[in-house]
């Protein structure tokens, strides 16, 4: 039981770490966010609800400037004030805003905080195994080493919650009656919405898979669909 002491308290601090962070999410955005309350994403909004057999979706808008979706630990969805310029501006089309929710959506419904947070102990235990052990053989890098490779592994679980995220957006956005192009034009355009030029983040390093990845799985998941 003593030598797993070690592991059993790096579990305990990762899942601390994980819950603190989650509350100090909730503050922040408690503080900065109210109800969406524009008419025409209302409505885009309320096909996905119509969809979902649900009475309503409530979105919030988070008050900070970049361009982002996000779903909390608690089941909220929101877009940052960033997103709603770009809306209200006519970079981004309500059903492109509806997709963007479409995918938050699928994130909580998928349980993906919930799946983060026991992913998040998990590899802070892995670490602290696995650096204990490299450390014997190659002192003062050992934990480095850790380290490096519970990134890699947090990068592709994190890539694998997106294609979810985006396999589920795709489905609702059909029963919706959107279809998947709002998806597959956002994802077209959000380099550009963002600021972002060329990935210079090895693939396996990224925590969202490559756009033209997104793309053709999206467009793979449609076709197989619409075809069933």
């Amino acid at each position: 039981m003593i030598k797993f002491l070690p592991i059993l308290l790096a579990l305990a601090y990762g899942y601390a770490a994980y819950r603190f962070s989650m509350m100090r999410s909730k503050a922040e955005l408690d503080a900065r966010s109210a109800e969406l309350a524009d008419p025409v994403l209302q409505k885009s909004f309320q096909r996905l609800a119509n969809a979902l057999d649900l009475p309503r979706i409530k979105v919030h808008l988070y008050d900070i400037a970049p361009v982002n979706g996000l779903a909390s630990a608690d089941g909220r969805v929101f877009i940052t004030r960033g997103f709603y310029e770009k809306f209200r501006s006519g970079d981004v089309t309500d059903a492109e805003l509806a997709s963007v929710i479409a995918h938050e959506l699928g994130h909580v419904a998928l349980g993906h905080s919930r799946r983060r947070m026991i992913d998040f102990s998990g590899q802070n235990a892995i670490r602290m195994a696995l650096g204990g052990l490299l450390n014997r053989f190659l002192p003062g890098i050992g934990f480095w080493i850790a380290g490096a490779l519970t990134s890699l592994l947090a990068a592709r679980l994190s890539r694998r919650d997106e294609y979810e995220a985006d396999a589920y957006a795709t489905a609702l956005m059909i029963k919706a009656g959107f279809g998947a192009d709002p998806q597959v034009t956002l994802l077209s355009k959000l380099g550009a919405l963002v600021g972002q030029g060329q990935a210079t983040v090895p693939a396996w390093l990224m925590s969202h898979p490559a756009t033209e990845d997104r793309i053709a799985a999206i467009r793979g998941n449609a076709a197989r669909w619409l075809n069933a």
